[in-house]
């Protein structure tokens, strides 16, 4: 069967000992299938696992990840991590360095809200390029209203992306699914980078806000949630789907179910429904099952 490979023969390809080839497949960290008692290993899939680089070969493939999400801030998601009390910290700084972290074991889940315009999609085609062969589950936790903060004195002269040159605009890092969004929507306008002014990049959705609410921005491509918050008028644009991309281990441990248990709750629905532009509707919809 040459499109799979044995325990014995796939121990030889990492040199490793077959024990630690079976504490692999136990712990769902390399790609298997199982026919009459036996262990089998699809080359393809393993071939692209080893492609990857995402999950290593080394002693920490099989041990815990750290009770970290990684990826995109959101507020309403940044609220529900502390009020659920599930011990779950976080480090976010951008849609593409939670991907990148991710592969690096660095955190149990991303939020991920990364549009790929040649599919027309979110987020499915950028965890397909890296983790198709990986036990990862990419689950949707909202969609989410994005558009152009506005500060008051530009509201009445701001209709679209069009209307943009010359004003000076929040920047996001260019980690964020923010940022890539915006670039696409600006070409698609025929603006130019350089016909804008840009600030400094803001890491987070509340510092892109707050730099219109407090005048170093005339505008930023960011979320209704947080111009409502901070009474700033807002054109909508876009409805965004932000997804987590979890360990499929992880998924089933106690922090990540005691997360998601808080999230299906009434108070994170009224909580939403206080901070508008976001709709939970399709919560916990599963988009992608790794192997």
């Amino acid at each position: 069967m040459t499109d799979y490979l044995t325990t014995k023969e796939l121990a030889a390809l990492l040199r490793i000992k077959e024990r630690k080839v079976y504490d692999l497949a136990a712990s769902g960290s390399v790609p298997c299938s199982k026919a009459m008692g036996k262990l089998l290993f699809p080359k393809r899939a393993v071939e692209a696992w080893l492609a990857r680089e995402s999950f290593g070969l080394d002693q920490t493939a099989g041990e815990p990840l750290p009770n970290v999400l990684l990826g995109s801030h959101d507020p309403l998601l940044e609220w529900a991590l502390r009020e659920s009390r599930a011990g779950i910290a976080s480090y976010v700084d951008g849609s593409s360095d939670g991907l990148a972290r991710f592969g690096r074991r660095e955190g149990l889940a991303a939020g991920l809200h990364l549009y790929d315009a040649a599919r027309d999609a979110w987020n499915l085609p950028a965890v397909e390029r890296r983790f198709s062969a990986m036990p990862v589950v990419l689950m949707e936790w909202a969609k989410r209203q994005r558009g152009l903060i506005l500060s008051h004195d530009v509201a009445e002269d701001v209709t679209g992306i069009a209307d943009l040159k010359g004003k000076r605009v929040a920047a996001r890092q260019d980690e964020s699914g923010a940022q890539a969004l915006f670039t696409h929507l600006l070409a698609q306008a025929g603006i130019d980078q350089t016909m804008i002014e840009v600030t400094p990049p803001a890491r987070s959705e509340t510092d892109a806000a707050l730099l219109v609410l407090e005048g170093r921005a005339s505008v930023a491509f960011g979320l209704k949630a947080l111009a409502a918050q901070y009474r700033l008028p807002f054109l909508p644009i876009v409805e965004e789907r932000f997804d987590l991309l979890i360990d499929r281990r992880a998924y089933f441990e106690p922090p990540m179910q005691m997360f998601l248990a808080f999230c299906r709750s009434d108070r994170l629905s009224a909580r939403a429904q206080d901070l508008g532009g976001y709709d939970l509707a399709q919560f916990g919809r599963v988009h992608f099952n790794g192997a």
